[in-house]
């Protein structure tokens, strides 16, 4: 019996996906996975809009952190929205530089979030929609950077709140996925243990498995760890939620 193709078995074959940061190495791994996979991807940036390439974004959006409601006609036409934009400070605590990373790591982030959940509320397509958010593994193991693990927590906390107060509607409509990711090759960390197209393909893999806590690192602690911290808070929040307020 004649066996089906990869690309004909995979589940983002049509999909359109839209990935934020889509020029740093995880992006532009995470493009070539989903282009390989049959996926139409978007690359958002907030840089000039770069000639396409093969195997990088059909086409670009270009945006700007406290701009997100500009976006919402090209959210619409998404199936998959992967937050992966950000900064790492590095040693750098000022106000400035705290404000900034806040805005650019967490605030933006949670508020596409919040826009593609209301669009996947309100355009019921069938299927839900899905927003992965890379929170890294600093969300719960330190990453040299203060300011960097700060804001990541944060955002992951965000998250997780999120993901546990979400009403029947919502889980129909929208599944959340976090991306808990170990130190890669980049120009923000160049000497990362692992190689920026290993974690995209590991990613897409966990995804299509239909992993939620996507985890890809070589630190054994954090598969350990990171799924504790998970349901602790998400327990924590349920028991406290108050739906009508």
């Amino acid at each position: 019996m004649p066996q089906a193709g990869p690309m004909a078995q995979s589940p983002f074959l049509g999909k359109r996906i839209g990935i934020t940061g889509a020029r740093g190495a995880l992006g532009a791994a995470l493009a070539r996975c989903f282009r390989s996979a049959g996926a139409y991807v978007i690359g958002f940036t907030h840089g000039s809009i770069p000639p396409e390439q093969a195997d990088g974004p059909h086409c670009w959006v270009s945006w700007s952190c406290g701009d997100e409601a500009s976006l919402d006609a090209d959210l619409k036409e998404l199936d998959v929205l992967v937050l992966n934009h950000g900064i790492n400070p590095q040693g750098g605590q000022s106000p400035e530089v705290i404000n900034q990373a806040l805005e650019i790591n967490t605030l933006s982030s949670w508020r596409l979030m919040q826009r593609f959940e209301a669009i996947s509320r309100a355009s019921p397509q069938g299927y839900p929609k899905e927003v992965w958010i890379n929170t890294s593994e600093a969300e719960i193991q330190p990453a040299v950077s203060p300011v960097y693990e700060l804001t990541k927590r944060l955002l992951g906390q965000l998250v997780s709140i999120r993901g546990a107060a979400l009403d029947a509607t919502g889980r129909e409509a929208l599944i959340l996925r976090k991306l808990v990711l170990g130190p890669f090759r980049s120009s923000l960390n160049p000497i990362g243990i692992m190689g920026a197209d290993f974690v995209a393909n590991q990613v897409l893999r966990q995804a299509s498995w239909g992993f939620r806590l996507v985890i890809v690192t070589p630190n054994p602690l954090t598969y350990v760890l990171m799924p504790l911290t998970e349901l602790g808070r998400r327990t924590y929040s349920r028991i406290l939620s108050r739906p009508d307020r």
